[in-house]
């Protein structure tokens, strides 16, 4: 199934995530490792191809972020891309300097040397996307430049002996006319991978090692509702049958009348599930909170600690299961405390007091291929389509101290909101909806009375993958119709903002 993949070294990059996507829609397993994974390493994983991402570092920073010069012997293509190009040329012995103008966004690219594999059947001119602050100023004697742009006088390079590439701009952001066709020129051409990455043999393949590493024993499965653990729960059904036990906790951070949907879903599936009324631990343990990382955490231990005591209660439990996705990893990585985005309270292993085994069956996969993988597998649509809500739930949708009264505020507006979308046909032509209630009053009237109450946000983004995202450009006299319902109806918000942030550079959460 992965005979042939490409390995990409992380240098922090808020593109990474995209990068491994990209290549996985060409057909070719991509993954990502951080930047210092031992030679060694690399050398045993055999990768037919490396690439080298960009990063929030420069070059010339106290601390940055570097490899060695040995990876270039080892004879294996190599693509870098922003600062993955600077570092190539440093490493090479080029100079690299504060650019004179910066580069953000849509730009002319031109090719000086058509001539090459990795530009073959691109044409000479072409609009890309840059993000850049530094670039190279003076070419090292092994390199040659094959691209420029107005402002960038050496955007591409190649090794005059090697299969070693870079360029300054992005190839896999969709603004850049012929990413795709440069990154198969250098994974299918000269990386000469085949595109041997097909959804149906994972499937096939997990199925098979659920069954031998679980044998005999049992699994709970920490189920949240959403097309994560449904697809879980079903590809470790099909491996183990009724060995496998959900449990959902209800952790009083839940949309309304969530835990009814979850019951009557699974009854339909014929999942058996186990449901815990767990509100008042929870609405305790996050007393006085504020900072969204510790919510993070401690919602992380408790689940942990109700698992645990669930799993005495099941003869022969072994096995602790999630819906981790591979975008939950990514994202949780502490390999370097600078580039770490935000935890996920299922990401991480577990304590050494848990004497359960983890089994994630779907972390190796992105957000859309998991519901690509529903939809083989006949997931129900109302399943599939569902959009994403975090583990935390509406604890982190309320930001600084959280409240009985607050998730009631938010639990009515969320509810109007995901009313208004359905009943307007909206709901599945964008990708995410929901309401942020800030820790901020301002002051309205309504019957001629003054009124002192909270501030919401309206989120509603539309994305393919999860991992880059824009606002949803909705009608207006829809917005204002969610506006007017939830200021008359929701007794606690009087003003309704919405947030017209893409991700990057925001996040679609916003804790």
């Amino acid at each position: 199934m992965k005979k042939d993949f490409i390995l990409i070294l992380d240098f922090g990059s808020q593109y990474s995530q995209m990068m491994a996507r990209r290549i996985r829609e060409i057909g070719v397993y991509a993954i990502l490792y951080p930047y210092n994974i031992p030679i060694s390493n690399i050398v045993l994983k055999k990768p037919k191809g490396i690439l080298l991402s960009g990063s929030p570092f420069s070059i010339y920073d106290e601390k940055p972020p570097l490899i060695s010069r040995k990876l270039f012997q080892l004879n294996i293509p190599i693509l870098g891309i922003c600062y993955g190009m600077q570092l190539i040329s440093f490493l090479f012995g080029g100079k690299i300097e504060k650019s004179k103008y910066k580069e953000y966004g849509r730009t002319n690219f031109i090719i000086d040397c058509p001539k090459n594999k990795l530009f073959h059947g691109i044409p000479k001119k072409s609009c890309v996307w840059m993000s850049h602050f530094d670039e190279v100023k003076n070419i090292p004697n092994e390199l040659k430049g094959i691209g420029h742009t107005h402002s960038c006088a050496i955007a591409a390079l190649i090794h005059k002996n090697k299969d070693i590439y870079a360029l300054q701009f992005h190839p896999e952001v969709n603004h850049t006319e012929f990413g795709i066709q440069i990154l198969k020129n250098f994974i299918l051409h000269i990386c000469k991978c085949h595109p041997n990455w097909e959804i149906n043999n994972f499937v096939q393949k997990t199925v098979e090692n659920i069954k031998k590493r679980v044998s005999s024993k049992k699994v709970i499965l920490g189920f949240s509702g959403g097309v994560d653990s449904f697809v879980a729960a079903y590809i470790i059904q099909k491996a183990i049958g009724d060995s496998l036990y959900c449990i959902f906790v209800d952790t009083g951070f839940l949309l309304e009348k969530e835990k009814e949907k979850i019951s009557h879903i699974c009854k339909k599936m014929n999942f058996s599930i186990k449901i815990i009324n767990a509100k008042e631990r929870f609405f305790s343990s996050l007393d006085g909170v504020i900072d969204p990382e510790m919510k993070r955490k401690i919602i992380g231990k408790e689940f942990i600690s109700i698992f645990q005591k669930e799993s005495k209660k099941i003869k022969n439990v072994e096995f602790l299961a999630q819906g981790t996705i591979y975008s939950d990893v990514i994202e949780s990585s502490t390999f370097h405390k600078n580039f770490s985005i935000k935890s996920h309270h299922n990401v991480g292993g577990l304590p050494d007091f848990m004497k359960l085994k983890l089994l994630e069956p779907l972390k190796e996969l992105f957000k859309d291929e998991v519901r690509n993988l529903g939809k083989k597998l006949g997931i129900p649509k109302e399943i599939l389509y569902r959009h994403p809500f975090p583990g935390p739930g509406l604890s982190i949708r309320i930001l600084g101290k959280v409240n009985k009264k607050k998730v009631s505020i938010l639990q009515k507006a969320e509810s109007i909101l995901l009313q208004e979308l359905k009943n307007s046909d909206l709901y599945e032509s964008v990708s995410q909806a929901f309401m942020v209630l800030l820790p901020v009053k301002s002051v309205g009237v309504m019957g001629d009375k003054r009124t002192y109450e909270y501030v919401a946000v309206l989120r509603v983004t539309k994305t393919e993958d999860f991992m880059t995202a824009t606002f949803s450009h909705l009608p207006y006299n829809f917005l204002e119709k969610i506006s007017n319902r939830i200021i008359n109806e929701v007794d606690g918000i009087n003003r309704l903002v919405y947030d017209i942030t893409s991700k990057p550079p925001a996040t679609i959460e916003w804790e």
